[in-house]
């Protein structure tokens, strides 16, 4: 079965970096585009970036662009994100997620568009 695993979440003050991944299992990571999303206390979950299957094509939320970096690496069945100048207001929980369709050549930000999701991770960006 599908499996997604994330870690790299923690405590970290404002203006410092995380690195979070997501390890994919029971699907063909290769053939699927993957995302994050966020989740922060009494807000619905909002998209932050996507990444194409090949790594060719990337999207960010107006948020995140110029801090965030989406990355994967397919022999590892593995997607990052790269997260510098944090503030305390990147505070959630992160989770990735597979698009829903495989080869999905244009940007999906819909939580609706992904099938499977990993339990998250926490970031918490301290002041």
């Amino acid at each position: 079965q599908v499996q997604l695993v994330e870690s790299g979440g923690g405590l970290v003050h404002a203006g410092g970096s995380l690195r979070l991944a997501c390890a994919a299992s029971g699907f063909s990571f290769s053939k699927y585009r993957m995302g994050w999303f966020r989740r922060s206390p009494g807000k619905e979950r909002e998209f932050v970036a996507t990444i194409t299957w090949s790594g060719g094509s990337l999207d960010y939320a107006d948020s995140v662009q110029g801090r965030f970096t989406i990355s994967r690496d397919n022999p590892k069945n593995t997607v990052y994100l790269q997260m510098n100048s944090l503030k305390p207001e990147d505070t959630a929980v992160y989770s990735c997620a597979v698009a829903a369709a495989p080869y999905t050549w244009s940007t999906r930000r819909d939580i609706r568009d992904y099938t499977y999701w990993g339990q998250g991770t926490q970031v918490t960006v301290s002041s």
